[in-house]
Parts: C-alpha cells; sequence; structure tokens
C-alpha cells in the first residue's frame, strides 16, 4: 500500500505580485483558511512570493535555509498543523548561483524536502510566447522524492519537469510513491493545450495520484498564468480543478482508489525490461 490513510488537500492558487511582503500576507490567508477547513496538506504555486519574471529572480532570491520565506513557511506550517508543499521561489546559494526552488515542511515545521528544478522552462513559440529561465538560472541535478510521515511518499517536480516523464517513474517505480507533486506556472499558450494532458498522463503512467498548483491569472502582469490548479487520480480522473481566479481547491486523496487502478491494470508487473532499459534505475534522488 502506497497511501497509508486517507488524505485531505488542498491547493492554493494565488497571483503575486512585486510587493513580496503583500504576497506572503495573501498566502498566509489562505494556508490558515484551508488548514481551518480541514487540509493536511497544503500545496502552493510556483513563484509564489515574486513575479515570475526572469529579470526578478535575482532580485527576490533569497538563501536556503534561513531567508525571509523559508522562515515563513516553517512557522505557517506549525501554526497551522499541516504539511506545506512550499511552492517555488528564487534561491540564490552560497557561490552565487540561482534557482527555482520548492521548500517544504512538516506539521512541527522542519524542513522535509528541497527540490531544485530539474529542467528548465526554455522555449520559443513564434509570435506567442519566449521565455529562456537559464539566462539566470542553474538546472538543478536530483530527482526529490520524501515521506509524509503517517501517509507515505510523494515525489516533487516544478512545472516544466512534469514535461518529463522520468521523475515521476523514479518515484513510482523506486519509491512506491502514493503522489507526484508539480507546482507550475503554465502559461495562456501552452495550458490550454498541455497542462491537463501532462497531469493525466503522469497520473496515468504511473498510477498515482498528481497535484498541480498554479497561480492565478494576473493579465496585468507580463507573464499570465494559466491557471486551473487540478487533482488527478490515478485512473487520470479528474476529480478537482480550479478556474483561473484565485482561489483554494479541496480534495481527498483515498488509498482504495490506487490499489484498485494498480490491482486492476497491473501495468507494474507488465514491463519488459528484457525489451527495454528501466529508465528509473540508478536515478540521483534528493533527500533533503
Amino acid at each position: 500500500m502506497s497511501l497509508a490513510q486517507s488524505l485531505k488537500v488542498a491547493l492554493v492558487q494565488v497571483a503575486a505580485g512585486a510587493d513580496k511582503a503583500a504576497n506572503l500576507v495573501k498566502v498566509k490567508e489562505k494556508v490558515t483558511e484551508a488548514a481551518t477547513k480541514g487540509a493536511k496538506l497544503v500545496v502552493l504555486p510556483e513563484c509564489f512570493n515574486s513575479p515570475y519574471a526572469v529579470t526578478a529572480f535575482p532580485e527576490y532570491a533569497e538563501t536556503i535555509p534561513g531567508g525571509e520565506t523559508y522562515t515563513f513557511l516553517s512557522k505557517l506550517a506549525k501554526d497551522s498543523s499541516i504539511f506545506l508543499i512550499g511552492g517555488s521561489i528564487p534561491e540564490k546559494d552560497a557561490s552565487g548561483k540561482y534557482y527555482n526552488t520548492n521548500i517544504s515542511f512538516n506539521p512541527q515545521g522542519e524542513e522535509i524536502a528541497k527540490h531544485r528544478k530539474v529542467h528548465l522552462f526554455d522555449i520559443d513559440v513564434p509570435g506567442k510566447i519566449k521565455f529562456k529561465e537559464s539566462d539566470v538560472l542553474t538546472a538543478g541535478d536530483k530527482a526529490t522524492v520524501f515521506n509524509l510521515e503517517g501517509y507515505g511518499n510523494i515525489g516533487l517536480g516544478i512545472c516544466y519537469d512534469i514535461r518529463f516523464p522520468e521523475l515521476a517513474a523514479i518515484a513510482a517505480r523506486q519509491h512506491n510513491a502514493f503522489a507526484m507533486i508539480y507546482p507550475g506556472a503554465f502559461n495562456t499558450t501552452t495550458g490550454p493545450l498541455h497542462w491537463k494532458l501532462l497531469g493525466r498522463s503522469r497520473a496515468t503512467d504511473n498510477q498515482l495520484y498528481v497535484l498541480m498548483a498554479s497561480p492565478s491569472r494576473d493579465l496585468n502582469s507580463s507573464y499570465h498564468a494559466y491557471g486551473h490548479s487540478q487533482v488527478i487520480d490515478p485512473w487520470g480522473a479528474m476529480t478537482a480543478e480550479a478556474d483561473e481566479t484565485e482561489q483554494i481547491v479541496y480534495a481527498d486523496l483515498e488509498p482504495s482508489v490506487i490499489d484498485q487502478v494498480r490491482s486492476s491494470v497491473p501495468i507494474s508487473t507488465q514491463r519488459r525490461f528484457d525489451v527495454y532499459a528501466d529508465m528509473s534505475k540508478n536515478a540521483k534522488v534528493s533527500d533533503k
């Protein structure tokens, strides 16, 4: 069994403006609301404390641990008695490199995961959108899987990471994860085409829950997020979905759903590694 007991989750969909302090106040209000309504796991979106812009990353970057947002998230998780998946924030390390980084905490306010975005968002769709994270950011070099005490293992990626199925396969095959979590800021060009498709694909490929937390859409910003935070079950069915506005999405993750799909469609025992390699083996996995 990969999920030990039922788990109520909440995805917080908010937009981040130029005022970091105001962004954190908004996040605190929404997380507190979600905890009050019974959520035990709360997920924030990508770049929730800063604008999502290459030029903004250095200005808003913080050290991890010890930065303002790190301390804020730790206290918020403890005060709310929840597991808090801290979306992502711009990070600056001791050598001066910048990363797009997730930090997550348990109900005691202790760090339980740190994931640096592995696949940087470098795209150019002529006439529609051009964005190149690698102009400023350095890519992470590890997959991330961690334990949610009392429930089971979770894998984590950030936004563009979802386009690469290897991270989810590592979490599901090597660590029996019950969910993959992707804080992500897909845009209004690729979002309508691929956001749901990719989430359903990762859920179906690996027979686990997929949680995708997006910022809400702000047409006054330079980057227009798609929104539509969503929870997808192991059958690939949508169980909860937001629109593009600020809101909280709730869902209950159930062990029986995972068990049913894995016994009904037993792909884990039907793979032909005599025909093709198991690309989930020998992976570099972060312990934080």
